[in-house]
């Protein structure tokens, strides 16, 4: 249902002037009519700009036609790679006819350069988190599957090969109906990474939406629906404004019960980025830091380990443990390659906009529960 409240869909169209597109009209070419290589354009050029672009460079269908960012590096790289660049999406939309969008801008922007966007009729892939409030993502679903403009949300672990497989596992049954979940997200950020951006030191800007927002989507894609949350978290050690500790205890519409803590001042290595060999950047251990338990076994991610009784399932009688294989593949490739199928209107998203939203929605309860010090619902 679409909303007039502030804030929601209703407000965005009076501010972007989506009445005056019409419903039917909203693609000027549908998979037949769409060359065969699609145009890319990627607003905000920092690290995971970056790594977009050089996912690009490898596909012989997508061609990357201009760079939206003010900043004196974009302007280096556009030049270094002879691509054209402008300051602003208005200013790229004057100029260049994309059939997709990839937006890495800074979280705060999210909304804003999605709506805009989808005004021009744009599909657009959205960096995580989706936005800064479930309010702000509410508005940005609800114009999306109304003017049926895709948005994908960059969610990219769910296109990991490992994440395919456990989710595999986990439908099969093989593992019975899922009891327990635990995740564990501790890593060391140094001080460096801090300095270099002042902006991760504010209120708002610790792990638990920077860094767990990523753990919440795979937890619920694995696990089903999250109905409420109990959180905990402490000041940064470091005296910043935000936390560097959290812990949350999840209960999940299918009667199951997870926990999960995140840190960023903790020494360790068990993490998804030390842990599932996805990015080379990190060094890399053979530890799990997902454990999954069933009723006829468990599973440990992302090592693929399944751990069940063969005679009889009964504590006391041997257990034993089998690692499931898979095929390695990039998913920030995988994402892209999905992108361009759903711009070609061949897939469907993996990760909609709305599924985004109920990611932040989980995200923003744990924050409300650690604030209040209650148990807090999660809106469905």
């Amino acid at each position: 249902m679409l909303t007039n409240e502030s804030g929601s869909f209703g407000s965005f169209v009076r501010r972007f002037g989506f009445c005056a597109i019409a419903k039917c009209d909203l693609r000027a070419k549908d998979n037949k009519q769409m060359s065969d290589t699609i145009k890319l354009v990627i607003a905000g050029l920092g690290l995971v700009g970056k790594r977009h672009a050089d996912a690009i460079v490898k596909e012989d269908d997508i061609d990357l036609i201009a760079i939206v960012d003010p900043s004196e590096d974009a302007v280096n790289y556009s030049n270094k790679n002879n691509l054209p660049i402008y300051p602003s999406l208005e200013d790229m939309f004057l100029k260049e006819l994309p059939d997709g969008v990839i937006l890495a801008t800074p979280t705060p922007m999210h909304a804003e350069h999605a709506m805009y966007c989808l005004n021009k009729k744009c599909p657009i892939m959205l960096e995580k988190p989706i936005a800064t409030s479930s309010e702000e993502a509410r508005a940005l679903v609800e114009a999306s599957e109304h003017f049926e403009i895709p948005v994908l949300v960059g969610h990219h672990r769910r296109h990991n090969p490992i994440i395919q497989k456990a989710r595999e596992i986990i439908l099969s049954g093989e593992i019975g109906q899922i009891r327990a979940i635990h995740a564990n997200c501790w890593f060391y950020k140094s001080d460096d990474y801090f300095e270099i951006a002042p902006w991760r030191k504010q209120k708002g800007a610790g792990p638990i939406s920077v860094n767990l927002v990523h753990d919440i989507d795979l937890i619920r894609h694995l696990c089903g629906q999250v109905e409420s949350v109990q959180a905990q978290c402490s000041p940064s050690i470091r005296g910043f404004e935000n936390e560097d500790l959290a812990a949350a205890l999840l209960k999940f519409e299918n009667g199951a019960i997870g926990t999960i803590t995140v840190s960023d001042s903790i020494v360790a290595s068990w993490s998804w980025e030390m842990t599932s060999k996805e990015n080379p950047i990190y060094p890399s251990t053979s530890e799990s830091c997902y454990v999954i338990g069933g009723t006829h076994g468990s599973l440990s991610i992302p090592d693929l380990t399944v751990w069940t009784h063969k005679e009889k399932r009964d504590w006391w009688k041997p257990i034993t443990s089998a690692s499931v294989s898979y095929e390695p593949a990039d998913p920030l490739q995988n994402q892209l390659r999905h992108f361009l199928n759903v711009v070609k209107n061949n897939e469907k998203p993996l990760v909609s906009g709305r599924e985004g939203f109920r990611t932040l929605q989980v995200i923003e309860a744990i924050q409300k529960s650690a604030l209040t010090q209650q148990s807090v619902k999660v809106e469905t």
